[in-house]
């Protein structure tokens, strides 16, 4: 894929058609960086894009970073080659160098759009003789390559869209191929680049359809075959509007930084759009590249609705959970959140032993969408052991002790794997061996107990997370203090 900016989720889904067919067909999977405008070249983006695709488990073969045979993979180390290819199409009469000022194209801009019509260059130097083209050099004139545009464009197949033509001499001028900086435009750029590094398909956005016969068009001119294109439909909002680069909202390094897994950004962009055998969530990469079809990709716009983002999260976050390898890394994130989030309130090491973390993750899975979700509030009794006195206690119930030695001894009696309806009925049981102390009232000094807070999950939910070893540290504490 060539992208321009920071990555994006359309730019991802972009890249990741593109490796997803590459891999299905034992390809070689190219990013090349285009950084031909240099008003839009935006510092660190070309470093940040790598990045990005290697966080979203979709590395290039061969890019700027990582080399390749047919380097250099960034456009603006790669001059020579486009001005000697224009210098080509200059010798053959395919291409004339233009001598127009930047204030006679817009006055044809402002009259075309007086007139209602759209604005287009009038190759009015594709008329220059040679003598006059002389003369305009030799007084220092500046000067672009054109590209001149033939009628009568041939159809092509795209790999999407099917056969498809645009007669571009009819709805535009003659396009800038070479600027006055020695840059390419991306027409010369992109037709160049996929000739020399050995191209056969191109995945793109249906943005380029339109363009493709004018790419056609340069192919013949030098005499190359062309690649095979396939154009992909828009990525949308769920309500058919663009996505709003606005706030950031649609950049990779956002979703990152809120907690979002990469396999659940890729899960849901290929839901939302075609090209496989059966719509599912929940698919791994593996599952993608074997699924995909690219005959079933459709030319209608694929619908992206962020809102179903967390639970494509959670389906993911669980199977991360009960692979045993993915679990380990999960643990070591889960043991530094907590230190960064707990650690100015003493975290007892305890909490922070594998074993533990480990049993939090495995009795949560499947009812968080995120990992962080356990440093929340919410779950901050699992981190920091409470400080709470038996008076404090006694001022919900005066039956604290007796209170302290059921549960101790439904602890001692209850098997490892406790599930929150059995807890349930038990504490209800339990609650009715008190002699004058409500339900209401055993489990709001229970919670105290276990959590220090008034507010948060069920009781029986938290000794469940918190296990009979921890519950039952908890409460000889309390009780003793």
């Amino acid at each position: 894929p060539v992208i321009t900016g920071f990555l994006h989720l359309g730019g991802l889904r972009t890249a990741l058609y593109n490796y997803i067919f590459a891999k299905k067909h034992q390809g070689t999977f190219i990013l090349r960086v285009e950084d031909t405008d240099q008003n839009r070249v935006v510092p660190g983006a070309a470093e940040g894009i790598e990045d990005m695709l290697d966080w979203a488990g979709i590395p290039p073969d061969e890019s700027p970073r990582r080399g390749g045979s047919f380097g250099p993979y960034q456009q603006s180390h790669r001059l020579d080659l486009y001005r000697r290819a224009s210098e080509v199409l200059l010798e053959r009469g395919a291409a004339y160098r233009c001598f127009c000022t930047p204030q006679r194209l817009d006055l044809l801009r402002k009259e075309a759009l007086r007139s209602q019509q759209t604005p287009r260059y009038d190759n009015r130097c594709r008329h220059l003789t040679p003598a006059e083209v002389a003369e305009k050099l030799s007084q220092g004139q500046d000067w672009v390559v054109r590209f001149h545009l033939d009628k009568g464009v041939e159809p092509f197949q795209d790999l999407v869209y099917g056969w498809s033509k645009h007669d571009v001499a009819d709805v535009e001028g003659d396009p800038v191929i070479l600027k006055g900086d020695g840059f390419p435009t991306y027409h010369l750029a992109n037709v160049v680049d996929d000739h020399y590094m050995g191209i056969s398909h191109v995945l793109r956005g249906t943005e380029w359809l339109t363009s493709t016969s004018k790419h056609l068009l340069l192919y013949k001119a030098f005499g190359w075959d062309p690649p095979q294109f396939g154009h992909l439909p828009l990525l949308l909002n769920k309500d058919g509007g663009k996505l709003s680069k606005r706030q950031g909202d649609i950049f990779l390094e956002r979703f990152a930084q809120d907690g979002y897994l990469p396999e659940a950004l890729l899960d849901i962009i290929t839901n939302c759009g075609s090209g496989f055998t059966e719509k599912q969530m929940g698919r791994t990469l593996k599952e993608l590249i074997s699924q995909f079809e690219i005959g079933r990709i459709t030319t209608h716009s694929a619908l992206l609705d962020l809102e179903k983002l967390p639970e494509f999260n959670r389906i993911h976050l669980t199977r991360h959970i009960e692979n045993e390898g993915l679990r380990q890394e999960l643990i070591r994130e889960l043991q530094m959140m907590v230190e960064h989030v707990y650690g100015h309130q003493e975290v007892d090491q305890e909490v922070l032993e594998k074993e533990y973390v480990e049993r939090v993750l495995l009795l949560r899975k499947g009812h968080i969408s995120f990992l962080k979700s356990l440093v929340s509030c919410d779950y901050s009794y699992l981190w920091v052991r409470p400080s709470v006195s038996r008076e404090q206690l006694q001022t919900i119930s005066a039956e604290v002790d007796e209170i302290g030695k059921l549960v101790l001894g439904l602890m001692t009696r209850q098997a490892p794997a406790l599930s929150v309806e059995e807890l349930n009925k038990d504490l209800r049981s339990l609650q009715k061996q008190t002699k004058e102390t409500k339900y209401s009232s055993m489990m709001q000094l229970l919670r105290l107990a276990l959590s220090g807070q008034q507010h948060g999950p069920s009781v029986a939910e938290m000794m469940v997370t918190l296990g009979p070893r921890e519950v039952c540290g908890r409460i000889h504490k309390a009780l003793s203090s």
